[in-house]
C-alpha cells in the first residue's frame, strides 16, 4: 500500500518537471509527512492543459451516501482497478498525477514495525498514478478527492513490504493524465512496478508514524 509520503521541493519545480499550463493552488507547503484525508497536490489534463490543484487524498466515489468512504479508498490495486465499482469510471476517464520524492513504508523487524523513506538514487521527484473524484454532499458541497494507484512489489521493495505506489516513468505522463485515453487494458499496462535499480531507502524515525509530526527531521536517516 502507499499510506504516507513527501513532497519538499518549491512549486517552480513542479511547473517545469511536469509541464504545468495552470496552476490554481493558492497556498504551497512543502511536507514531509503527507497522510490520507489531507488536501494532496496533485496534476490533471481537461485535454489541452496540464492543471496543477489540489485533492483531498481518499477517493469518494460520486455515488457514494457517506464522505467517511473516502478513509477506506486511499488506494487502488492495479490488478483490480478497471474492475471495481470504485474505481472503474475514474480509471477511464478521471485520472490524476500525484507529485513525490519519497514515500514511506513499514517494515516487520523483531515485532515491531520499523518505518522507511523510499526515494530515487537521484533524489528526483516522481509523480504516482492516481485518480480522481467529484462527490457532491447534500448542501451541494463538492468534495474532489483521489486514490494512489498501487502494484506488487519489486525486488528491491519486497524487502520491505509486499506493494509499493505505482510510480510513472516520465514518458507515460502524457497517455496517462489525457482524457482521450480510455482503453483501460492499455492503461492498466502502464501500472507497472518502477525497476529496482531506481529506488533507494533508509530507515527513518518512528516519529512518521503520527501524521501531526511534519517537520525537516523525519527523513533523515536513524
Amino acid at each position: 500500500m502507499c499510506g504516507r509520503f513527501t513532497l519538499t521541493v518549491d512549486l517552480e519545480h513542479l511547473i517545469e518537471q511536469f509541464t504545468i499550463d495552470e496552476v490554481t493552488i493558492e497556498e504551497f507547503e512543502v511536507s514531509y509527512n503527507i497522510a490520507p484525508s489531507q488536501q494532496v497536490v496533485a496534476i490533471i489534463n481537461n485535454g489541452e492543459n496540464n492543471r496543477l490543484g489540489k485533492l483531498r487524498w481518499g477517493l469518494i466515489p460520486f455515488w457514494a451516501k457517506d464522505k467517511k468512504v473516502g478513509y477506506k479508498m486511499i488506494n487502488a490495486r492495479a490488478e483490480t482497478v478497471a474492475e471495481k465499482t470504485s474505481f472503474k469510471r475514474a480509471l477511464k476517464k478521471q485520472r490524476c498525477i500525484i507529485p513525490a520524492d519519497a514515500f514511506y513504508e513499514w517494515k516487520q523487524v523483531d515485532g515491531q514495525k520499523q518505518p522507511y523513506r523510499i526515494h530515487q538514487l537521484d533524489n528526483t521527484i516522481f509523480g504516482f498514478a492516481g485518480l480522481w473524484e467529484k462527490w457532491t454532499d447534500e448542501d451541494g458541497t463538492d468534495i474532489f478527492s483521489c486514490t494512489i494507484i498501487t502494484t506488487k512489489a519489486n525486488e528491491f521493495m519486497a524487502e520491505i513490504h509486499g506493494r509499493m505506489p505505482v510510480i510513472l516513468p516520465k514518458k507515460h505522463y502524457k497517455e496517462w493524465l489525457h482524457p482521450a485515453t480510455q482503453d483501460t487494458h492499455d492503461l492498466q499496462e502502464l501500472l507497472q512496478p518502477i525497476e529496482s535499480s531506481n529506488l533507494t531507502a533508509h530507515e527513518v524515525s518512528s516519529e512518521v508514524n503520527n501524521p501531526r509530526n511534519n517537520y525537516q527531521e523525519l527523513i533523515n536517516p536513524l
